[in-house]
């Protein structure tokens, strides 16, 4: 029997062990979010809105994330916690908030990993149409639960090289696009043409841009683990200004001149872009331009490793959050057990349960589930990035309210209160907005509003709860807790 009690290591006492690097803190937040909304979902994207409304809603989301990560690189290397934005809002706003927003963000990523499952059962079926989706979930969702049992070590090491293909992956693409377009491979120069075609290069007004926003959030989300991987991570107070200010620019430029090649070598109108299959991904349709035999293969296995990636943050992220939950009396008490590497069992055997709801995709058709999970998970997303400026917000004004200098602080968001003002506001605006073509129609489509909104419901659900049961109040900001 093991004596825990004579244990020494510090995952005996109830702490994680920080052994992330920087570049692994790096990696982690890129293998969370350059993932089958870069490589699937953005010709769907570029096919609705036309280049200029696509390019137009990923600046504009880009922007508001920029804001969203100095604001939780403010918390997070003064406050280096796994719970992240979950401490944060329990300290500074409400303690309900901060026990809806630890659920809310655990389920959101529980259900990223079984969407990302689902997908794979759709990747896999390429190369082997006729076998049962479940046993591709059932596989994949071992192996990201073995990379997560090694240690966080392993687990950080695993995510820089599948986070490296990505990177390399979207850099080839970048070049051989550029290439295209000015006809230095051969061929009539493409240029800008395809940029003005029809109704390019906005294409349905306002809302349909509007609409794109939230496939634009979904894309990059992830950004914001680098906040609960600050909790194992070697000197967050440089290590984690540092992650902020490379990894978001390249987020950016990977998704804003990703979007702009495929608009200028494939036309909008292209009817294959709206397909969300990996034969016809824009990376495929791209690739397969430039002459690259096998190219719908190569794109294959390199969407099996993002999807991989994808879903090992997300297990990694939902199994922090829900360990810092249950260690701070908010789940139940056995999942803040730590094993002798420091890694929460429990809560990682919990989460990987939650995902087999990927095996409903082998039941139900392939690919409406894997719908559904992407819009519901897309909506928490949304919810989470409200927390995280409504939480800055109020650490910011807190910390001036009990005298403390701003000098001190490890890293200062620049922009305040504007940053955390402007997406929380954006935020708002696209969450209400996100599926309100369900309400214009002669009937109202109770079905579609129903995959689109159901975060809501379900978060003010345990938000109320949580305050009317244990009647929380909002901190006042004198007696916000710092330590």
């Amino acid at each position: 029997m093991q004596n825990t009690a004579k244990n020494s290591t510090p995952a005996a006492s109830g702490e994680l062990q920080r052994k992330l690097k920087s570049r692994h803190l790096t990696m982690i937040s890129l293998g969370g979010t350059i993932g089958t909304g870069l490589f699937l979902a953005s010709g769907g994207s570029i096919h609705t809105a036309g280049p200029g409304g696509t390019l137009l809603s990923f600046v504009v989301i880009g922007i508001m994330v920029f804001f969203l990560m100095t604001s939780l690189a403010e918390m997070a290397s003064y406050m280096p916690v796994a719970g992240s934005f979950s401490t944060y809002a329990t300290k500074f706003v409400d303690p309900s908030v901060g026990f809806a927003l630890g659920w809310n963000y655990w389920y959101n990523w529980a259900i990223t990993i079984a969407a990302e499952l689902a997908a794979v059962t759709l990747i896999m079926k390429f190369w082997f149409p006729d076998t049962p989706s479940y046993i591709w979930s059932a596989l994949f969702l071992a192996i990201m639960f073995l990379l997560n049992y090694l240690s966080v070590k392993g687990f950080g090491e695993s995510e820089y090289w599948f986070s490296l293909i990505k990177v390399v992956t979207v850099i080839i693409f970048l070049i051989l696009g550029t290439l295209m377009i000015f006809g230095i491979l051969g061929g009539e120069a493409i240029g800008f043409k395809n940029f003005t075609i029809g109704d390019a290069p906005f294409n349905g007004g306002f809302f349909t841009t509007l609409g794109v926003f939230m496939a634009a959030g979904f894309s990059f989300q992830g950004t914001e683990l680098l906040g609960v991987a600050a909790g194992e991570t070697e000197d967050p107070k440089k290590n984690i200004p540092k992650a902020v200010k490379s990894v978001f620019w390249r987020i950016l430029l990977f998704y804003i001149l990703a979007i702009l090649v495929i608009s200028l070598i494939i036309p909008y109108t292209d009817s294959r872009l709206a397909r969300s299959e990996i034969t016809v991904s824009p990376f495929t349709l791209v690739f397969d331009k430039a002459g690259i035999a096998f190219a719908a293969s190569v794109m294959n296995a390199i969407i099996l490793t993002a999807v991989l990636s994808a879903g090992n943050s997300g297990m990694y992220a939902s199994t922090r959050m829900l360990w810092d939950l249950a260690r701070d009396g908010k789940a139940p008490k056995f999942l803040a057990k730590l094993d002798s590497r420091g890694v929460p069992v429990p809560a990682l055997i919990v989460t990987a349960a939650v995902g087999a709801v990927a095996f409903l995709a082998s039941l139900f058709g392939d690919g409406a589930i894997y719908t559904w999970l992407l819009n519901a998970s897309g909506m928490s997303g949304f919810i989470a990035w409200l927390g995280i400026a409504i939480s800055h917000y109020r650490f910011r004004k807190a910390y001036v309210a009990q005298g403390r200098d701003l000098r001190d602080l490890p890293y200062r968001a620049k922009w305040f209160p504007i940053g955390p003002i402007f997406a929380f506001l954006l935020c708002f605006v696209v969450i209400l907005g996100q599926n309100y073509s369900a309400f214009t129609g002669d009937t109202i489509d109770w079905q579609g509003a129903l995959v689109s909104y159901i975060g809501i419901p379900v978060f003010l659900a345990v938000w109320l709860g949580y305050k009317f049961k244990h009647k929380t109040k909002v901190v006042p900001l004198k007696e916000c807790d710092f330590e």
